[in-house]
Order: C-alpha cells, then structure tokens, then sequence
C-alpha cells in the first residue's frame, strides 16, 4: 500500500517548519532599531529574544552581548517568547518521531491512529510557537527602544512566522489520518459463508474458463461438465 498524500505532505511540512522555527528562536534579529539619534547613521540594532546585537553597515562590525539598558528582556511579550518557543521544538521534535512511527513508509500499511495523534501534537507546537511572534509583532512598537528611531520587523520573526505555519498546515494534514482510521471502523463486516461439502454431483470436471467451451464447440468435443442436464431428467 502506499502512504496517503496526507501523510507525505505532512511529514514535508513539519520538518520545514521545524527548521524555520529554530533558526528564527536563535538568531537575534527579532527587531531592528535604525536611525538611532545621536549615534552613526548607519549603526543598527538588532533585538532578539535571548541576546543584542550593534552592527555599522558600512564596515559590516557586529558586536552582540550588547547591555540591557531600557530593559526590554523585562518585557511580557519577550519573556512569553523565551518560554514558548523552546518548548515548541521540544514538542516538534516529539511530534516528528511520533510521526514516523505511525507512517512507517517501510511497512505496507501505516498505524492511522498513531499518525493522527502526531498530527495534534505537531499543531499544538505551531500554535504555541505562532502565540509568541503575533503577540511580539502586535507589541512591536511598544517595546522599549531609543526615542526618535526607526523600528522595524526583523527576519528573524519572519522566519518563526513561517515555521509556525508550515507547522500547523503539516499537523493538520497527518490528523486526516483519524478520518481513514473511521472509515475503517465503520465498513460492514460481514460473516463467513457456509462451508459446503463435496457430494455426488461434484464439479471437479467443470469448465474453470468459459473460452474452454467455446474451444470444444468449435471442435466438436463434448463438454466435460458431470452436472445433470435437462435431457437427462
């Protein structure tokens, strides 16, 4: 049997999504501060949710372990990111090995209900990795920053945006596995049939193929049926 496409696109996805997720909680470009008053035009500041970084883009110097002085670690929507965003790839990771537990690409038929409960796990990871970056870019402007400087997204936050999505589209495509699950469970089964036992009139010499007969007509050739016919009644 071949695996579903659910279960394909899925297992895509989530990978995907897992990679995005992880490179966006680790970089330090959740925010970018630009146009700093009383600073060189072209320095900017780069906020993340574990480390600060100073980088001159004309020289490309970049400097991070930058102190916290307007205490923007302090922050709810920062210290949420903080707690949310490892958890999700804990959760993840959790999901995927789940997952190809219940796809088992090498075995004929897949455990649907394995893969479905992989499914849920896998969009309960995106959905807690997409709370913290709508909240941090909802508060984006609203977090601590020098006055008078030009705030922006960074791609950082764009990357665990994504990975999010890719998260929640692969969970939702293995939980179709519950509906094949059902599907099964709902067929009709039906009893064995009567077993009958050989008597006088087998049909051990019976025609197995109907074009046998249409070969013996042409040559003349009785047919080799021992089942009584209406002239012997």
């Amino acid at each position: 049997m071949r695996t579903p496409k659910a279960m394909i696109v899925g297992l895509v996805l989530c990978p995907c999504g897992l990679l995005l997720t992880l490179v966006g909680t680790m970089t330090p470009s959740w925010r970018q501060v630009s146009l700093v008053p009383e600073q060189p035009s072209d320095l900017v500041l780069e906020q993340g949710i574990w480390d600060l970084c100073s980088e001159r883009q004309s020289s490309h110097d970049r400097r991070c372990g930058q102190v916290d002085e307007l205490g923007y670690f302090e922050e709810v929507p920062v210290q949420v990111a903080r707690g949310l965003m490892p958890t999700s790839l804990v959760l993840t990771l959790l999901g995927l090995v789940v997952a190809s537990l219940g796809v088992r690409c090498w075995q004929e038929e897949p455990r649907h209900p394995v893969a479905g409960a992989a499914g849920l796990v896998l969009l309960l990871s995106g959905l807690l990795s997409l709370v913290p970056v709508s909240w941090y870019t909802h508060e984006l402007w609203a977090l601590p920053a020098p006055s008078g400087s030009t705030l922006a997204a960074g791609y950082s936050l764009v990357l665990s945006y994504l990975g999010s999505c890719l998260e929640i589209l692969g969970g939702l495509a293995l939980t179709f596995s519950f509906h094949r699950c059902c599907k099964k469970c709902r067929a009709p089964k039906y009893p064995p049939g009567p077993v009958r036992e050989p008597g006088p009139l087998s049909t051990a010499g019976a025609y197995s193929n109907p074009w046998d007969v249409l070969e013996d007509e042409r040559d003349g050739r009785p047919w080799k049926s021992t089942l009584p016919c209406d002239s012997d009644l």
